[in-house]
This record gives C-alpha cells, structure tokens and sequence, in this order.
C-alpha cells in the first residue's frame, strides 16, 4: 500500500535523502546547471523552487528558514544576492528539466535541471514578454482595448 507516499524517497533514509537533496541543491545554486537521474531533477525541482520563493524577499527569517534546508552558507549567500534579482519578476517556474537519454552503465534516465534565467540560448531568440494581467472586473473594457493594442503591434512590425 502507498499510503502517505506523497513523494519520491529515491530509495534512501530520510536523512540521507535530505542531505543528497541540499547538496544537490547547493551544485545547482553555484553551478547554475547539473547532470543527475531524472527522478533526482523531479525531486530537487520540488525541494529547491519553494526556497527560490523564499530568497525573493530578503529578510532575516526568510534567510534562516533557507539556511535550514540547505546549510551551506555561500550558496545561501549566492541565492539571495544573484539568483534573486535575475528572477525577481517570476511568479515560478525557476527551474527546467531537459531530458538527456540514458546512461551507459546502468542504462538509468539522465536529466540536466538548470536554473532558467541563466541559460542565454533559450532566452537569445526570444523576446522579452511584456507581462499583461487583466482584472476579471472591466471585461468590456479590456476587450475593447485588446484589438487595438494588435493593430498597432502589428503595424509596427
């Protein structure tokens, strides 16, 4: 039975589990992307986003809370001087996951995760969105306003 079983234990103690993923954690900070199994990615992608949130906003709980998780100073350090002011205007989604086939030894699923604001070959070619949020309120309004707003783009092009 799989009662409880909300995530992946990756075959390891908790202890265990929580070192390997906070040192996983820290390579991924300071290196900005790392080789590892895909249901590792998937794992660390769970346990890393959160405290990417968290660094968003520099304070002194915010610090210690991610300080528990990954205790290692320098990378907190780096995580909330560099790694959050690239990604200051992301409502989520700080990480990717891209799938590389399989090992040769063990034949096991090998994925590389990366930070996504810092890798300049997907981010070159495209262009930086304009963020638009429309209330649910003035629906009329906006929607007389949204045809115009791509006449005019597409005039300018």
């Amino acid at each position: 039975m799989r009662h409880g079983k909300k995530f992946n234990h990756l075959g390891r103690k908790t202890a265990h589990r929580k070192s390997m993923l906070a040192n996983m954690a820290c390579s991924l900070i300071e290196h900005k992307r790392i080789n590892t199994t895909v249901a590792k990615a998937k794992a660390l992608k769970q346990f890393i986003e959160p405290l990417v949130t968290k660094s968003k906003e520099d304070t002194t709980h915010n610090r210690r809370i991610v300080m528990s998780r990954l205790r290692q100073k320098e990378a907190v350090t780096e995580l909330f001087r560099d790694v959050a002011v690239k990604v200051g205007d992301r409502p989520g989604g700080y990480t990717r996951i891209i799938k590389l086939g399989n090992r040769l030894g063990d034949n096991a699923d090998m994925a590389m995760i990366e930070l996504v604001d810092y890798n300049e070959l997907y981010n070159a070619d495209k262009p930086k969105k304009k963020s638009t949020r429309r209330s649910r309120r003035g629906g009329s309004k906006a929607a007389a306003t949204a045809p115009v707003e791509t006449q005019a783009s597409n005039e300018e092009e």
